[in-house]
């Protein structure tokens, strides 16, 4: 059952954008919160950014801060991740992710999220 559509990664050069996108039917996956995660060979998944349903709670992680945004679509329950100045460091699978509960912790571990999506490349390289 895929509960979290991913979509927009690819293969660009450094400076280049791309946008993310996260469709789900499940209101509710909505409604608890979704955001983004990365993940590189031999590395634990990293936090990247989060968004409300409503989009008055948004965090980022500090190496993205300044160069992504986040967003979100309250009527097509969708949240899209717009990715500006990509470097190299930012190479990895991108996951999608809903929260588990409408709790915010201080620290958004993996743990808090129980429903993800399939991962989608990105690779940003000359």
């Amino acid at each position: 059952q895929v509960r979290l559509v991913e979509s927009g990664g690819g293969f660009v050069q450094p400076g280049d954008s791309l946008r993310l996108s996260c469709a789900t039917s499940e209101r509710t996956l909505f409604t608890r919160g979704m955001g983004w995660f990365r993940q590189t060979p031999g590395k634990e998944r990293e936090f990247v950014a989060i968004i409300s349903s409503n989009s008055k709670v948004i965090r980022y992680s500090d190496s993205v801060k300044g160069r992504f945004t986040i967003s979100a679509d309250n009527a097509k329950n969708t949240v899209y991740l717009q990715m500006n100045s990509l470097t190299p460091e930012d190479t990895a699978v991108y996951y999608c992710a809903a929260k588990s509960t409408h709790i915010w912790p201080a620290i958004l571990s993996p743990s808090y999220f129980h429903a993800w999506g399939q991962g989608t490349q990105v690779t940003v390289s000359s």
